[in-house]
Parts: C-alpha cells; sequence; structure tokens
C-alpha cells in the first residue's frame, strides 16, 4: 500500500502548498511575485533529481506539449494566487474540482467521447457539492448559492484555473509520454520561471508607495526585496511542490493514475480545514460538506471512467 500514503503524501503537500501561498500574500508581497517564486524554487529543488535520473529520449510531440501547456499553465499560475489572494481557501480551492466537470462536458465535442452513468452522476455531485458550500443562501432564493460563488472572484478565477488545467492536462499527458514524469516536471517549470519573469517585473509595482510609474529596472528591485523579504515562506512553497511532484511520480510508477488522481483530491478538504485553523474561516462547515460531496464526485468520474 505504498502507493497509498505516497498519494496521501502528495494530498498533504498541495494544502500545505496552497496555505503557504496564501500566507505569502499580503500588501508588500503579490501574486506575480509569488506564482514566480513557487516556479522557481520548485526548479531549484527538483533540478538536482536530474543528477538520479535517466535523460530520456525526446519524443517527437515533446516541444508541442512544453508550448502549450506552459503557455496554459502561465495563466493558471497567476490566476491560481490571484483566487487564492481574493478569496477564503475554503470557498476558492473546492473549485478546482470541477476539472473532471469541465473534461466530460468538453470530451463530446473534442474527443467524441460521452460520459458513463456513473460520469453523469459525478457531475452532478460536483455541481450539487458547490451548490452545498453556500447553502445557507437558500433562502434569499433558489439559485442565490451559485451565485454567491460566481459573484466573488476568487471563487471565479479558481474556475476559470479549473477549465484550463482540464486542456493542459491532455498536453500535461503528452509531454510525459515523450519524455519521463521527472524530466517533464523540470522542463515545464524552466518554461514557467522563464515566462512568468518578465510578467512578475512588469507587474511588481510598489504599492506602498504613492509612485505611480514606475520602469522595469525599479521593478526588479521591487521584487527582489518582496522575494528576499519572504524568501523563507516561498522558498517552503517551492519544497512542497517539489515534495509533491515526487511522491505523485512514484506513486503513479506503482498503481494506476486514476487512483492516485482521485487520493491527491482529498487535498481540497485538507485546505479547508487549514483554511479554518490558520485563517480561522467562517461558514466551514457548510463548506467542508459541500467539498466533501465534490470530491466524491470526482472519485467516481476518477474510478469508473
Amino acid at each position: 500500500m505504498l502507493w497509498l500514503i505516497l498519494s496521501l503524501l502528495a494530498a498533504f503537500f498541495e494544502s500545505i502548498k496552497v496555505v503557504l501561498s496564501k500566507k505569502s500574500m499580503n500588501e508588500e508581497t503579490n501574486e506575480y511575485v509569488v506564482a514566480w517564486s513557487m516556479r522557481f524554487f520548485t526548479l531549484l529543488f527538483l533540478f538536482p533529481l536530474l543528477l538520479f535520473i535517466e535523460i530520456p529520449v525526446i519524443g517527437n510531440r515533446f516541444w508541442e506539449a512544453l508550448f502549450i501547456s506552459g503557455l496554459i499553465n502561465t495563466i493558471t499560475s497567476v490566476l491560481y494566487m490571484k483566487a487564492l489572494k481574493l478569496s477564503d481557501i475554503s470557498l476558492s480551492h473546492p473549485m478546482t474540482t470541477f476539472s473532471p466537470f469541465f473534461i466530460l462536458l468538453t470530451a463530446p465535442f473534442i474527443l467524441g467521447e460521452f460520459p458513463t452513468i456513473y460520469g453523469l452522476i459525478g457531475v452532478l455531485l460536483i455541481v450539487l457539492g458547490a451548490y452545498s458550500m453556500n447553502i445557507s443562501k437558500f433562502k434569499e432564493g433558489f439559485f442565490t448559492p451559485f451565485k454567491a460563488l460566481v459573484t466573488e472572484k476568487g471563487p471565479r478565477y479558481m474556475l476559470a484555473v479549473a477549465f484550463l488545467w482540464s486542456i493542459a492536462g491532455t498536453y500535461d499527458k503528452v509531454g510525459l509520454l515523450n519524455s519521463s514524469p521527472i524530466f517533464w516536471a523540470i522542463s515545464i517549470h524552466l518554461f514557467l520561471t522563464t515566462v512568468l519573469f518578465p510578467i512578475m517585473l512588469i507587474k511588481s509595482k510598489n504599492r506602498s508607495t504613492k509612485k505611480i510609474e514606475s520602469n522595469i529596472f525599479d521593478n526588479f528591485f521591487i521584487a527582489k526585496k518582496q522575494i528576499t523579504s519572504n524568501i523563507r515562506v516561498l522558498a517552503l512553497i517551492g519544497l512542497s511542490v517539489a515534495l509533491l511532484h515526487i511522491c505523485q511520480t512514484i506513486a503513479l510508477s506503482l498503481t494506476l493514475v486514476v487512483y492516485v488522481s482521485a487520493i491527491k483530491k482529498l487535498s481540497v478538504l485538507m485546505s479547508i480545514i487549514f483554511g479554518y485553523l490558520f485563517f480561522k474561516e467562517k461558514n466551514i462547515k457548510e463548506r467542508l460538506f459541500g467539498a466533501t460531496i465534490m470530491v466524491i464526485g470526482v472519485v467516481i468520474i476518477a474510478l469508473t471512467g
């Protein structure tokens, strides 16, 4: 049962990443700095693994997958951090469970594949769970629980992330098949570190001063100051992501992908509990209840798909 332990550890490190990411963002440190730092420090921790793995033969579609997945994940890296910054963890992070929902919606049009009855049940549970996260607002109107999600920027951004991840996941699989799991993880983080760097410089304005305009050199030193003043927590984010990849990769080598994916979704429940413990988030019972239903839906889709 080593795969189960490793999958649970992957879920744990995923939830730790979420908590640390939210903790790192404040008036002085913006989401662009955190997004770049997460990729950069993850790369630093993963890069030495090249000394211990066999460098794979690059397949024909590796560069195509790297480019497309890299561009999509550049967008999701920023949206993910924006979502965590603007909303409670217990409200925004569960929206990531909508990825299989979007896959099942788009599969008939893109791949000609139609969901099974179990897939439809899983989808309904995901939607029902999302509804239940704001069930206390039901008295204001039947659709009010859904409106409460889409009117808040955090959950809305995370829904966009879930949708984009459902597309990027296909190309991640292509990249894995045309290289190896660790080599792909290093490659995609190198791509993201490179692409996010100029975006971080452009967006890294000092919000604590009244200076409206700044050039790229000013922004470089502003970003540097933000990173150095928060380097411990930013490095821990990178370490948690690196450990997540290592645990997940080994688990995938021991069992089926669907099993690892299903267990890893428990990170949603863990992050909600951590959100309550570390940030004193409200309405935790109904959010935990709703997220549990969503995770059950994801597990049904994963195990019966």
